[in-house]
């Protein structure tokens, strides 16, 4: 079934840019999937290497989950569906927004799919406008310190890009409370699965 959603996604006329030159859509879902990773969109090189997160952004969040490469990678232990399949582009500053209603379209059809999903990682603005809707605090700022009422299901991150430096600086209390408690609730999820 999961293929053949990635077949429509393929075959989908708004993706024909993508499509005639050869990209695919970069996600990861697996029927066996319990930790689900909502990002932005890909970067260039997540798209050209066709690995998410392939970056320092990746890195910067595997140190966050308190994960091993190999245990990220397990598509049984993490989806990755970010809010558009495919790179964007580059923008004024950074890369393009993903397309507005891709993730509205398509993340439905992976999620009934994925019934073992036991907690999403929504990872920056876009992630959590649309998952948290009228639900989230005043800012991006505001709903990850606020982070324990969206669990056991949510979990809102700033995004793990360098280009959020200044952000980590005004904002220690990310590191020092929020990263501890999301590799408690991660592990034990893991745990709970290699049992």
């Amino acid at each position: 079934m999961i293929e053949r959603i990635k077949k429509e996604i393929i075959e989908d006329t708004e993706n024909k840019k993508y499509t005639d030159k050869d990209i695919m859509p970069l996600f990861v879902a697996d029927k066996e999937s319990r930790i689900l990773i909502v990002g932005q969109a890909p970067g260039v090189k997540a798209q050209e290497s066709m690995t998410a997160f392939n970056d320092k952004s990746g890195e910067k969040l595997l140190e966050w989950l308190g994960i091993s490469e190999k245990e990220f990678r397990n598509p049984e232990n993490f989806a990755i569906l970010p809010m558009d399949f495919y790179y964007p582009g580059k923008g004024k500053s950074g890369d393009n927004k993903p397309r507005k209603d891709f993730a509205k379209k398509w993340h439905p059809l992976f999620l009934k799919e994925m019934d073992k999903i036991e907690l999403v990682l929504l990872v920056g603005k876009y992630a959590i406008d649309f998952y948290l809707k009228e639900e989230k605090e005043k800012n991006l700022t505001e709903t990850v310190r606020n982070y324990k009422n969206y669990l056991p299901k949510y979990f809102p991150l700033v995004h793990p890009s360098p280009l959020n430096f200044r952000w980590h600086k005004k904002n220690p209390w990310f590191e020092e409370e929020v990263v501890p408690e999301l590799r408690e609730v991660v592990a034990g999820i893991l745990r709970k699965e290699n049992r």
